[in-house]
């Protein structure tokens, strides 16, 4: 028993003398560095999803981006709706249907078009562009319904092509600034910004 307690002292003496080796500190350097480097990570993370810039050009860009596809859809409805004498309910259903599907396709081919399969190209579009057609359909239609008779105007009358430009016009001025909210908390159009450069 006795000749153990030297051995039990010189492990703790060995221990404490590895503890302070240099190689120890390298050690506790590397730690260090790979902690901030994750911590640098984190940060990187967070200002991806959370610390996006949004200024008012980039937010009225997103929005004339998303407007190009909701007008062609827009008016294709509002159109065939017309010429074929449905009532407003049908049309305005065509209308905003062929919107969000224009809406989808234009933005899918631009990020198609960086090499990215249909299917995750589909959920960008679906997660860049969803809310921002839908506030843009709600305010369009809701004012092709409010202006009197643009609804039931004929296709070759100044009242039904005015009325759909009053009410894009005013989609546009509304969507502005719901698309600068999302892009500056990273949804919106900016989930779909990298893959337009």
């Amino acid at each position: 028993m006795s000749e153990k307690h030297p051995l039990v002292h010189h492990d703790s003496s060995h221990d404490e003398s590895h503890e302070h080796h240099p190689g120890h500190h390298h050690g506790e350097h590397h730690d260090d560095h790979s902690e901030g480097h994750g911590q640098h990570g984190s940060h990187g993370a967070h200002g991806s999803h959370g610390g996006h810039t949004a200024t008012w050009g980039m937010a009225a860009s997103a929005t004339l981006h998303c407007l190009t596809g909701c007008a062609i859809g827009e008016v294709l409805g509002m159109v065939i709706g017309t010429a074929l004498d449905w009532n407003n309910v049908a049309t305005i259903a065509l209308a905003i249907a062929l919107a969000f599907f224009f809406g989808y396709a234009l933005s899918m081919r631009g990020i198609m078009r960086a090499g990215v399969g249909f299917k995750q190209a589909l959920k960008v579009a679906l997660a860049a562009d969803t809310i921002s057609i839908t506030v843009m359909e709600i305010v369009d239609n809701g004012v092709m319904i409010i202006v009197p008779g643009a609804m039931e105007a004929p296709l070759n009358s100044l009242l039904f092509w005015g009325a759909l430009a009053f009410a894009f016009a005013v989609a546009f001025v509304i969507t502005v600034p719901v698309n600068k909210w999302l892009i500056s908390r990273g949804r919106g159009h900016a989930v779909a910004h990298a893959y337009h450069h």
